[in-house]
């Protein structure tokens, strides 16, 4: 099986074709220059302070992966929390000393 083509294309596809595969051979480098491919100090404090940047991210990151709990999921519902022990325990009134009343009396004035 060959593949041919029809007149009225085949003109226009052999002309685009040695069109595109022509070297650069009037002077035209493409943008390629003498200067091409070299990279100046700006570049370069640039990508430094990309770099910076991106560790100072790093590290935030991994301050705020430290904090996010292992598990989102709920608790189960038979572990309750026990009741809180109560914060005074009842005093024996036989141990306690009267408390003195500061309260002005009719003797003090």
């Amino acid at each position: 099986m060959s593949l041919t083509l029809p007149a009225g294309v085949a003109l226009p596809v052999t002309s685009a074709a040695l069109v595109l595969t022509q070297q650069p051979g009037n002077g035209d480098n493409g943008g390629q220059g003498e200067d091409f491919g070299k990279s100046s100090p700006v570049g370069f404090l640039v990508l430094i302070l990309f770099l910076i940047a991106v560790a100072f991210l790093v590290r935030s990151m991994t301050k705020h992966l430290k904090r996010v709990p292992a598990s989102f999921d709920e608790p189960p519902a038979e572990e309750k929390p026990a009741e809180p022990a109560p914060a005074d325990p009842p005093a024996d009134p036989a141990t306690e000393k009267p408390a003195k009343d500061s309260s002005p009396t009719k003797a003090d004035s």
